[in-house]
């Protein structure tokens, strides 16, 4: 199967869409396909894209004002010429917005069948950064999704979402996570010292430090006595953040083996933002074997076993998301049981499963293709 990944974002930038379309694109070559991906501009030149397992076309890009770390790509005609001299069978559009707007509509005038994958919460960045403009986010989501030829959401709130705001043809398919890299054995007392030398319990968060994640949240939990927040990521509000929590440990961003090290070292995992369609943070502290809070809204929603792998708290509350990291620190049985139950739970969420899965909805679009046709 010939397939073009329209991606809004693709490594060496660091995200959940990324991280997706990277894992796409490798899945699809190990299972003897043939992608390529086509994506903004870095602004960082051609080298990233050595390591990439297939062709990547890079579209021009600017930065986004404010957020340097998001580029948006500028008109061009790449998408459709990648759609043509590629031969496509069938388009990805991953979180299309911008480029897989353009990515849509290519694929329409070729008559290329298209799916697109739902995996930002833009009504909810809409709210969040201009306090309005909900409506046009959906009005523009509705636009995109409803001219493909399927929509994947990646969880069950996700899809009821998409569902009631009008968008047909959805289907679940959720995420996978790399169990190898990120496992309990790889909990490292050095590290732990280094980062609570007084014994503290660790609670920590990885992600984006953005106004949409709602990190200030663990502001409170960063003054508790005995207990040492230890935050990884980089992002617009990472001053902000330094100033609000003076006691909590900034690791800046890291990757690879070094953040599953990390992920493995906390005693306690918090995401703190309400607008994750999925949330992959989560399932990553859980493959490494750690409890998870998180807010009862979203993506996590279908991740966190409240009361059985971690604590599902209400959104926007810093008290309740305190009150739990207490509760947890009081009882380190109660502990290592979610933590064992988490591992458990995501132990058969391989890329390689949910993989399998993306292209089982490729070929049933295609079949539904060829039978209209015939």
């Amino acid at each position: 199967m010939r397939v073009v990944i329209v991606t809004e974002s693709f490594p060496p930038d660091i995200n959940g869409v990324s991280h997706c379309a990277l894992q796409t694109a490798r899945h699809l070559v190990a299972r003897g396909h043939d992608p390529i991906v086509v994506a903004p501009a870095t602004g960082a030149g051609t080298g990233p894209d050595a390591s990439a397992p297939c062709p990547v076309i890079r579209v021009p890009s600017l930065p986004l004002p404010g957020y340097p770390q998001v580029r948006v790509a500028l008109p061009s005609r790449r998408v459709a010429a990648a759609l043509i001299s590629h031969q496509a069978d069938v388009v990805h559009l991953a979180s299309p917005f911008v480029l897989g707007v353009r990515g849509m509509a290519a694929a329409a005038r070729l008559g290329i069948p298209a799916v697109a994958i739902y995996q930002t919460d833009l009504a909810g960045y809409a709210r969040t950064y201009m306090g309005a403009g909900e409506a046009a986010a959906w009005r523009r989501i509705r636009s995109v999704h409803a001219a493909a030829d399927r929509t994947l959401a990646p969880s069950t709130a996700a899809l009821r979402d998409l569902e009631e705001h009008g968008i047909p043809r959805v289907r679940l398919w959720a995420r996978g996570v790399d169990t190898e890299r990120f496992r309990p054995s790889l909990r490292d007392e050095a590290l732990r010292r280094e980062l609570a030398p007084g014994g503290e319990l660790i609670v920590g968060y990885v992600g984006r430090l953005a106004p949409e994640k709602q990190v200030e949240l663990l502001a409170a939990t960063s003054r508790l006595n005995g207990v040492r927040v230890v935050v990884v990521g980089d992002g617009p509000s990472d001053s902000t953040l330094r100033e609000a929590m003076p006691e909590a440990v900034f690791l800046g961003r890291r990757t690879g083996g070094e953040l599953a090290r990390i992920f493995a070292s906390l005693d306690v995992f918090v995401h703190t933002g309400p607008y994750e369609t999925f949330c992959q943070t989560v399932q990553e502290a859980m493959a490494s074997g750690v409890p998870v809070i998180a807010p009862a809204a979203g993506g996590p929603l279908d991740l966190v076993g409240h009361g059985r792998t971690g604590m599902l708290v209400p959104p926007r509350d810093e008290d309740a998301v305190r009150d739990a990291v207490w509760s947890l620190a009081a009882d380190p049985a109660r502990r290592a049981a979610y933590g064992a139950a988490g591992r458990a739970t995501v132990e058969g969420r391989t890329w390689a499963a949910v993989g399998d899965q993306l292209i089982e909805h490729y070929s049933e679009v295609l079949r539904a293709r060829t039978a209209v046709a015939a």
